[in-house]
């Protein structure tokens, strides 16, 4: 009997099959170990390998299932899958593709509660710099919490008994539930916006689901960023939330909340007798040590008389010391107003020097340019009919002319003119190649 010769592919696809069909491959748990771990960037599934001491599987867990995933899955984590067992047929190897995920030997919620502490704890959002004290004697304090919760009636409570003057405002929260860490963030963002001295978040007592809004991750960055003081009261004392390590103060209860927000009126009250009581004794020290000294000064105490006799000879010591500076200053300026008039007298002097010598030369310029002088030096002068002649123009034949001497004046009468010329070679040696014409 001749055997029917099949693809791979043909084969792959029954495989295939043959998974499917069976029930507990379909859905199958597998404990193991998780190797090769990688989230892909754009997709979002996870895939990983599934191993034990002595063999593995691939694992694939697609975005849908993911997403749900309440903590992150790491290389060398000891996890429990559910899935189905199916074969891949491209390669033609089997693998399980992944529905849940859970720790095996721990919660998943302490996983994941662990992971997100770690997380915020590496950025610094715990750290003891970024705390800010209560302030000590508060005026208003909001409260996060149900509105019908008891943990905010024991709060009440003892805040009326400890500090009645507080003011309380509530911002009524869900605790618990789907939608309660919004809930709750949303409380605490009206209470940013008041005056509150300090916010109170919390809640009683619960299983580690009922708290756990209070490990959101936005609700915790939330209460780390307050402007305002943070206590948290979450549970009993034994049970710690992510809300406690971001809060500047974590209470143990709700009701040692409200016991460390405010101080106790009465210990107070009696703290202020005991300050009054502390200043009336240092008032009455201070009063016995004034009357003491008063008494000291009064033995050291002088008549009028005395006081008048120390003012007199005061006055007469100051007296005689202004009319010494005074005696100095005029010394001075009869030395200064005598150097003063030497100086201007002496700069007179010169300023008359110069001037004498100056007209001295003026006068000897002026004689020396007389028309007189040069007259006695044998130069005359020429009238016309009471004018100077200058030139042969300024006279014709016939005209009767005066001429100025040293001693005296000629009268004569014009017979002729006789006219200078000069060519240009002879001119520049001052003599002249024509004799003139008469006219």
């Amino acid at each position: 009997m001749a055997q029917r010769v099949i693809t791979v592919t043909q084969l792959n696809r029954y495989v295939k099959a043959l998974f499917s069909e069976n029930k507990l491959l379909n859905e199958m748990m597998v404990q193991g170990e998780i190797s090769n771990f990688i989230r892909h960037y754009k997709s979002g599934h996870l895939y990983f390998t599934l191993k034990d001491k002595e063999s593995s599987i691939k694992a694939v867990m697609f975005r849908g299932d993911a997403q749900f995933l309440q903590f992150q899955p790491e290389n060398g984590m000891a996890v429990i899958v559910t899935g189905a067992v199916t074969l891949y047929e491209r390669d033609g190897s089997y693998q399980i593709y992944v529905k849940q995920i859970q720790p095996d030997g721990i919660g998943t919620l302490y996983l994941a509660f662990e992971q997100l502490k770690e997380k915020l704890s590496r950025e610094g959002l715990f750290a003891p710099e970024q705390k800010r004290p209560l302030p000590k004697y508060p005026e208003k304090i909001g409260i996060v919490t149900s509105e019908g919760a008891a943990a905010l009636q024991d709060m009440l409570r003892i805040l009326a008994r400890r500090a009645p003057s507080v003011r309380i405002l509530l911002s009524p929260a869900q605790v618990q539930g789907e939608g309660a860490a919004e809930s709750l963030i949303e409380g605490l963002l009206r209470l940013r916006k008041t005056d509150c001295d300090i916010i109170i978040i919390g809640r009683g007592g619960g299983s580690m689901e009922d708290l756990w809004a209070f490990n959101d991750e936005k609700l915790a960055r939330t209460i780390a960023s307050s402007p305002i003081p943070v206590v948290s009261a979450v549970g009993h004392e034994t049970d710690f939330t992510i809300a406690d390590f971001a809060a500047d103060l974590r209470a143990p209860t709700p009701s040692a909340a409200a016991e460390l927000a405010v101080p106790n009126t009465a210990d107070v009250l009696y703290y202020l007798d005991s300050l009054w009581d502390s200043c009336y004794i240092r008032m009455q020290q201070n009063l016995k040590e004034k009357e003491r000294r008063l008494q000291e000064l009064k033995r050291h105490l002088v008549t009028p008389m005395g006081v008048l006799e120390q003012e007199t000879q005061r006055f007469h010591f100051v007296q005689h010391r202004v009319f010494l500076s005074m005696q100095r200053r005029l010394d001075l300026s009869e030395v200064c107003l005598r150097e003063a008039g030497k100086r201007v007298t002496f700069s007179m002097e010169q300023k008359l020097c110069r001037s004498r010598e100056r007209l001295q030369n003026a006068a000897r310029l002026i004689e020396a340019s007389s028309p007189v002088r040069l007259l006695e030096r044998g130069y005359c002068g020429v009238m016309k009919e009471g004018k100077a002649v200058s030139s042969i123009s300024d006279v014709t034949e016939g005209d009767q002319l005066v001429t100025q001497v040293a001693d005296g004046s000629i009268f004569s009468q014009v017979t002729g003119r006789k006219k200078k010329y000069y060519n240009k070679e002879e001119n520049r040696h001052g003599k002249t190649d024509d004799p003139g014409r008469s006219h």
